[in-house]
């Protein structure tokens, strides 16, 4: 039974390779999605965050345990228009401001352990929770280089960009699209630089120009950052998945000139 309604039936729905979720029919007719994972009552706390900027979110309908409920949204094929409005959702979640780099609390994807502990200087954050963790997880030679880098941060990144409200984890497979727009799943935020979920979003792919265009002008020298902010996801997925990323890692750093 989920929300005092008993179950008719569960149906399991693609959820990566770090959680489980399901579509769950009710008796009463309603659909709902149930994802299991020890961290949801955080995740439930990030979609409302994202809701409450005004950005498009799943509604969340409660949390059971290690089960997050929430609004089932029928999927579609990505448009024009759902690209679109993926922009402008994105415009909404980076025009809200926090006051500290980071997050009320920590997060993980799977065994990687994402600490968002604030910090005066987007630099000081960006090497100390997000580079340098990959610590003795990776081979010594390409620890090496990251510590270099680590060092170049305060001349490679502004000291103190807006904080803006960050998805934290924007791939095209935590985009939603529907036949009325798009919504942001499966988020992992925090307050930083908005060039953050931009070089997220350009790792495995690229956006068409209509989200593009949507979105509108980056800072000047936006180019230059934009290997720095993909090296973290990059990191994410060598350690949670193997030396398979370690060309990935490599092309990064040598962009990088590390």
């Amino acid at each position: 039974m989920l929300l005092g309604v008993a179950i008719q039936t569960t149906r399991p729905l693609h959820g990566g390779n770090l959680s489980t979720v399901e579509l769950v029919t009710l008796i009463d007719g309603r659909e709902i999605v149930a994802k299991h994972g020890p961290l949801v009552a955080r995740e439930a706390r990030m979609l409302k965050a994202i809701a409450k900027a005004e950005a498009p979110a799943p509604m969340v309908l409660g949390v059971a345990g290690q089960v997050l409920l929430m609004d089932a949204l029928p999927q579609a094929p990505a448009s024009t228009k759902g690209w679109t409005a993926l922009a402008r959702g994105l415009g909404k979640l980076h025009a809200t401001h926090g006051d500290r780099y980071g997050w009320a609390e920590d997060y993980a994807f799977g065994h990687v352990t994402i600490s968002n502990q604030p910090c005066a200087t987007w630099p000081e954050f960006w090497a100390n929770h997000r580079l340098l963790p990959a610590g003795e997880k990776l081979p010594p030679a390409l620890m090496s280089r990251i510590e270099v880098l680590a060092k170049q941060l305060p001349e490679r990144l502004p000291s103190h960009p807006p904080l803006a409200l960050l998805h934290g984890d924007l791939w095209t497979g935590n985009a939603l699209f529907t036949s009325n727009g798009a919504y942001f799943i499966d988020p992992a935020c925090y307050f930083g630089h908005n060039e953050v979920d931009l070089a997220m979003l350009h790792l495995f792919g690229t956006p068409p120009a209509a989200f593009t265009d949507c979105y509108g002008p980056l800072e000047a020298d936006w180019q230059t950052r934009r290997a720095i902010y993909q090296l973290w996801p990059a990191l994410v997925h060598w350690r949670l998945f193997g030396a398979g990323y370690t060309p990935m890692v490599t092309g990064l750093l040598d962009q990088l000139g590390v």
